[in-house]
């Protein structure tokens, strides 16, 4: 009496060539590498958003931006109060020894601003590239696991000159297996990129807003 083939996963994957078995683990890594920039990322934009809501609530407050700056300091670990810093820096530096205004103050602050949200801005979007490229390159490779499978499965009916489902099946199943890895890595990949994008976008321009209401405030400042 025969036993039945095995189709557990370990079993497909031990039973699969040796190039399907290479692009299942490429698959199962990139699937791990993408999870964790997810995690990494989730965490990292809950912690800007937090930090940007505490700086908001002390930038309104009423008190004095100076003594906000000399709080914070020059060198602040948070995105906004960078942004802050880097446009009261630029502030104090435009100020003569005789209490005068250097020209062109404004845009000086503003270029100040502007490199410190790009640096933030290229922060928040490091790792996505990484979910952009396994989404649209997994399920690509899975195929080629499959047809490299299926290939090799035809060749060993040939081989053996059988067309009986038991021995057709275990070779779809395994070459089918690489497939189903590489949508597993590419949705959750394809997804998460989507909606980190779009909350990068969304932090980036909350920084760009205060960015412009902070030079506002300092121009109205310039001009009385």
């Amino acid at each position: 009496m025969e036993h039945a083939a095995d189709f557990s996963m370990w079993a497909l994957f031990a039973r699969a060539t040796i190039t399907v078995k290479l692009v299942m683990i490429i698959l199962i890594i990139a699937s791990f590498w993408a999870w964790s920039i997810i995690v990494q990322k989730t965490i990292q934009y809950r912690k800007a958003r937090a930090e940007a809501a505490k700086f908001d609530q002390a930038f309104w407050s009423g008190a004095p931006l100076d003594g906000l700056f000399d709080e914070i300091g020059p060198a602040p670990e948070g995105a906004s109060e960078k942004i802050f810093a880097s446009g009261m820096l630029e502030w104090r530096r435009s100020h003569r020894t005789d209490g005068g205004l250097i020209a062109g103050a404004t845009s000086r602050i503003d270029r100040a601003m502007d490199v410190a949200i790009n640096r933030e801005a290229e922060e928040l979007q490091k790792g996505l590239t990484v979910l952009a490229t396994v989404g649209s390159a997994s399920p690509f490779i899975g195929l080629f696991g499959t047809v490299w499978g299926i290939m090799n499965a035809f060749i060993e009916i040939a081989e053996q000159q059988n067309t009986n489902l038991a021995v057709v099946a275990p070779g779809i199943a395994e070459a089918l297996l690489a497939t189903g890895l590489g949508l597993l890595a590419a949705i959750p990949a394809v997804i998460y990129y989507n909606k980190l994008s779009a909350d990068s976008d969304r932090i980036v321009g909350n920084y760009e807003a205060f960015s412009d209401e902070f030079a506002t405030i300092l121009s109205r400042q310039l001009d009385s």
